[in-house]
């Protein structure tokens, strides 16, 4: 196996045009573990922790672009009143020290359905920056950016350079199902995203199909029903409906962590919880203000 080190982000995308093949790594969270195991072992390994700007976050145009190398626990400490449901997910990846080293843009290069990122990603209406030595940058809609199981919509030569998120408009949540309480993967998650000034929820569904998953069927329905100018608590009746939705939107299968029809439930329970926990938060918002 080839261990290639670039002296700058240029020099990566120019040894990635050369080698697809190539496994892009930098926290080393995930690929460190398969190597470990002999679960799998490319051909190379590209190492992008000399590329120092992938490790940088900014704010532009009103958008928060976080280069793929910034760690969980940046995004925990410093963006976590601009992106409450990421930096919630943040926290529950594995310990303190794989939050020091784990990256949002691994999680979405290896694209496991477990990834605890990823609902987060998709109620948050994310954005991935993907480049290319040939063709340069393309951005890609996260709803279009997972294909399959471990499979995204990279090319083969291009490497993702930055995710981009608008800073929560409303109240964002994230919750997860574990055979125990921390360092754990999940048996399945939920996250959710308020968005009041045009009356719209997101969802993200992670470990509970092929791919991380949206519930549209779910976020339609509390369009209709969310009384976003005339704020009361919501009634029994839609936090049941709601979660029964979200429960129908999965696509689970029976593995070692748990049934499909555990998930099922797990998940309509979750996500009454975060409707229930960031209605109330808005409830409050309005009082306030």
């Amino acid at each position: 196996m080839d261990f290639l080190r670039p002296t700058s982000w240029a020099d990566a995308l120019d040894i990635k045009s050369g080698r697809p093949d190539a496994t892009p790594i930098q926290g080393g969270t995930d690929m460190m573990v398969e190597l470990n195991f002999d679960k799998g072992r490319p051909s190379a390994l590209l190492d992008l922790n000399p590329c120092r700007e992938l490790f940088e976050y900014q704010e532009i145009d009103g958008k928060i672009r976080i280069g793929s190398g910034v760690p969980y626990v940046r995004i925990i400490n410093r963006l976590g009143n601009q992106l409450p449901g990421l930096a919630q997910a943040s926290r529950t990846v594995g310990s303190p020290q794989i939050r020091n080293r784990g990256t949002v843009g691994g999680n979405l290069g290896g694209a496991s359905p477990a990834g605890d990122a990823h609902p987060a990603l998709l109620a948050g209406n994310a954005v991935v920056e993907v480049e290319s030595a040939a063709r340069g940058t393309r951005m890609i809609p996260i709803d279009d950016f997972y294909i399959w199981v471990r499979k995204n919509a990279l090319e083969a030569d291009e490497l993702i350079s930055a995710v981009w998120l608008p800073p929560a408009e409303g109240p964002q949540y994230f919750s997860k199902v574990g055979t125990r309480n921390a360092m754990v993967i999940a048996v399945c998650s939920f996250s959710i995203a308020l968005y009041p000034s045009n009356g719209t929820v997101r969802t993200g569904i992670g470990s509970s199909g092929p791919t991380p998953l949206r519930a549209e069927p779910a976020e339609e329905f509390l369009a209709t029903q969310l009384p976003w100018h005339d704020p009361a608590p919501l009634t029994d009746r839609v936090l049941r409906e709601f979660g029964t939705l979200v429960s129908a939107a999965a696509k689970p299968i029976d593995d070692v962590r748990g049934t499909a029809d555990y998930r099922k439930h797990a998940l309509s329970v979750l996500a009454r919880r975060t409707l229930g926990w960031a209605w109330t938060d808005y409830l409050t918002e309005r009082k306030a203000a």
